[in-house]
């Protein structure tokens, strides 16, 4: 999932990264590639009206993170955490109406090299798959997901394991996130972060490039298999 921010407030741009190389490229899916907003808050919202919760309030604290994570916080008399957020997960799988990728992220994922980029998300792998497929998009060789880590973002752990399974160090790899929670795990990692604001509906105060999307991103394969950063936009992607 994804935190419905807007306008990110970054001191810095792609422009920053010239001269850098990465080992490789790690993506967190749900408003950062993809935009599930609409399908995942549908489900959502329906949930916390049966259990009497205030719908607008609960919504803004249930992107970036696992569903289970979530639930466990609430702490709600009766309430069993592990069944509940199947029955979601499942909810959410069946409604995928409005998924739809974020703009120029299917080119740009298709020109990475295959051993060189993975898609990081709190959804379970079932979910994540549906969501990749509803948009769209390719289907990474590593895919890291809610089931292969005990703690979720903001926990490193997540970024860590997708940079190992590549045979890198997260250190070395750049994190495209969205979220509060995305990029505090990210940092934790040690990682180089471009927040993504296409699904951004409120602030977010952060010294990280951004970009709008990905349409004037462009990968550049180094002779050695390092990745460099490009931007073609003519006005700066941070503000």
């Amino acid at each position: 999932m994804t935190d419905t921010l807007a306008t990110v407030h970054s001191r810095t741009s792609v422009t920053d990264f010239a001269g850098r190389t990465f080992a490789a490229l790690l993506f967190d899916m749900d408003g950062t590639i993809l935009s599930s907003i609409k399908a995942a808050e549908r489900v959502w919202a329906a949930w916390a009206e049966r259990h009497g919760l205030d719908v607008a309030g609960f919504l803004s604290t249930i992107h970036g993170v696992k569903t289970i994570e979530t639930l466990r916080r609430l702490g709600l008399p009766g309430l069993d955490p592990e069944a509940e957020a199947e029955a979601i997960t499942q909810a959410e799988i069946h409604d995928v109406d409005g998924i739809e990728q974020i703009a120029g992220a299917a080119t740009f994922l298709g020109a990475l090299p295959e051993d060189r980029w993975a898609i990081v998300t709190s959804a379970p792998l079932a979910l994540a798959l549906r969501r990749i497929e509803s948009a769209r998009l390719p289907v990474p060789k590593v895919l890291v997901t809610a089931e292969d880590v005990s703690r979720g973002k903001p926990a490193p752990d997540c970024f860590i394991l997708a940079a190992t399974r590549l045979g890198q160090k997260a250190q070395d790899c750049v994190v495209f996130e969205d979220s509060p929670a995305g990029i505090a795990a990210a940092e934790a990692a040690g990682a180089t972060v471009l927040v993504v604001t296409a699904a951004h509906t409120h602030r977010l105060e952060t010294t990280h490039a951004s970009i709008d999307d990905y349409r004037a991103l462009t990968i550049i394969v180094n002779e050695d298999g390092r990745l460099s950063l490009t931007s073609t936009a003519a006005k700066p992607l941070a503000t």
